[in-house]
């Protein structure tokens, strides 16, 4: 399940200094999530420190950062409202459970039937998703308890300092690669505002916000495991479910997805399977332990592949990182300016953002174009599970009906006065409507053969299609014969049984019976 890499000198202080880079940037955002859900600032904490290590150590992809993400925590939020955070731990439990299941009956294969657009609509929306996101940091709650943007002096110190950030980001690589240049930007800024006494919002103050608690910290102690404080009966299993279905299915669908992503950016291949086993444990363990579960992060995995981390050490670094926050160092971690963070995640969404879509929308398909944006608007509006599902469907859906519209049939006459169809293009619920004009029961001869050199009979509406067919010319006074079935095919037809009462014309070339099926 784990193996021991090798690992060079660089590629440890790579992964080491990428993981430290990435444990500051999980602070508020598993701080943020943690409210999302309604609960504790530190159950997220946990959250992204379990989950993290654990998929680190396991997962089947190095480089990848799992943690507290927005996507699940959307999904907690009624659970846990109406039940209290216990059911949010044994959803968390059962929804490892069932992720675990996932990855022993191999189903992480399937995420390769997500097609190429859906992909982009994906990152384009998880791109805008995390800015908008961000956006956040530059309002705070004024006298009357509201939502109001910063203004006049403030709001130019964020924006300058955001401005400083992303500038030592995208410039210093240009002068050294020897350390992380987000790890340098948030050092930098920090210092210059602690040094220059600047008025701008800190990671403290975030916290503090979020919890309405003046004397709100990040600072903790070691989790503690604990079975979750339910009722172990039908009626329990009832509540949490459904909570835990929708959990697996967005934390595997996320995970998989950043995995494919990862797999582009950095020309490897990640194993899926063996990263649905890893994120169920973390979730277990999450469950036993007190935290909020999670998955993978794209925006925290950018940084991290940006950064140079690569190996597992990143991941394990960025998790036993954070832990260390929590337990002895949240008082300098408490003085980071939101808006070196912030400026962090504004360079994530430029390097995760597929610009490449504007140049490619007028040379794609149009129906893969409206595949990108509807993918991307209904991540932005709703979450990615959701979206990614409607784009597979809209995707298999359109590719149904342009193949429905190609079947076609060559017709012919043989010296024995037998008609010929020669079928072009796969026979299957799309395509049998058109299948069903082509012939002309009336008019045709006593035997008609249908070749299927050039098809295949795909599914039950298809072998339903042949046996209407094969009812017309029954009614006719005629016989309908099939010829050149694949094996696959044949299989089919076989298992249908007398569903179809039609002939099956014995062809060497394609190892087919001469036995009849039917009458």
């Amino acid at each position: 399940m784990f193996e021991f890499p090798k690992y060079s000198i660089a590629s440890i202080k790579n992964d080491v200094l990428s993981g430290l880079t990435v444990a500051l940037a999980l602070v508020p955002e598993a701080i943020a999530f943690a409210f999302v859900a309604g609960v504790e600032p530190l159950v997220g904490l946990y959250a992204a420190f379990m989950v993290g290590l654990i998929t680190a150590v396991f997962g089947g992809r190095p480089g990848m950062i799992s943690g507290a993400t927005g996507a699940m925590a959307v999904v907690m939020v009624s659970l846990v409202a109406d039940n209290g955070v216990q059911y949010l731990f044994a959803a968390v439990v059962l929804a490892g459970l069932l992720q675990v299941l996932a990855g022993i009956f191999k189903l992480g294969k399937f995420i390769r039937i997500v097609p190429h657009p859906v992909m982009m609509g994906f990152v384009n929306g998880l791109a805008i998703v995390i800015f908008l996101a961000q956006l956040g940091q530059f309002k705070f709650i004024d006298s009357n308890g509201n939502l109001a943007w910063l203004q006049d002096t403030q709001l130019f110190i964020m924006l300058g300092l955001v401005a400083l950030t992303m500038a030592i980001i995208h410039f210093l690589p240009k002068l050294t690669k020897s350390v992380p240049s987000s790890l340098v930007a948030i050092v930098t800024v920090t210092l210059i505002v602690y040094y220059m006494g600047l008025d701008t919002r800190t990671v403290v103050d975030f916290v503090r916000s979020m919890t309405g608690d003046d004397n709100a910290t990040i600072s903790g102690s070691l989790p503690t495991f604990s079975i979750p404080s339910v009722p172990f009966n039908l009626e329990t299993l009832y509540i949490i479910l459904p909570y835990s279905l929708i959990l697996a299915a967005v934390g595997l669908i996320e995970s998989l997805l950043t995995l494919t992503v990862i797999d582009e950016m950095t020309g490897t291949r990640g194993k899926g399977n063996r990263e649905c086993v890893a994120q169920g444990a973390s979730n277990i363990v999450s469950g036993f332990f007190g935290a909020m579960g999670g998955c993978a992060m794209i925006g925290q995995s950018m940084i991290n592949i940006n950064s140079g981390g690569r190996g597992r050490l990143s991941g394990i670094t960025a998790a036993i990182s954070l832990l260390m926050f929590i337990l002895f160092f949240s008082s300098l971690i408490e003085v980071i300016p939101l808006a070196a963070l912030v400026g962090v995640m504004f360079m994530v969404v430029i390097g995760t953002f597929e610009w490449a879509t504007f140049r490619v929308i007028r040379k794609i398909p149009k129906a893969d174009t409206f595949v990108i944006f509807l993918v991307t608007i209904v991540t932005v509006f709703t979450d990615l599970a959701v979206a990614v599902i409607i784009g597979v469907i809209v995707s298999a859906l359109r590719f149904a009906w342009e193949h429905a519209a190609h079947i076609n049939a060559e017709k012919s006459i043989e010296e024995s006065g037998n008609k010929v169809y020669k079928v072009n293009g796969p026979l299957f619920f799309g395509s049998v409507s058109h299948f069903l004009e082509l012939f002309d029961t009336a008019a045709d001869p006593k035997d008609v053969i249908i070749d299927f050199a050039n098809s295949r009979v795909c599914d039950h509406s298809a072998i339903e299609a042949i046996d209407t067919l094969a009812e017309r010319y029954v009614a006719a006074g005629k016989v309908l014969h099939l010829r050149h079935l694949s094996l696959e095919c044949k299989k089919l037809m076989k298992r249908a049984g007398d569903m179809i009462e039609v002939n099956l014309i014995e062809d060497p070339e394609y190892h087919i019976a001469s036995d009849k099926l039917g009458g």
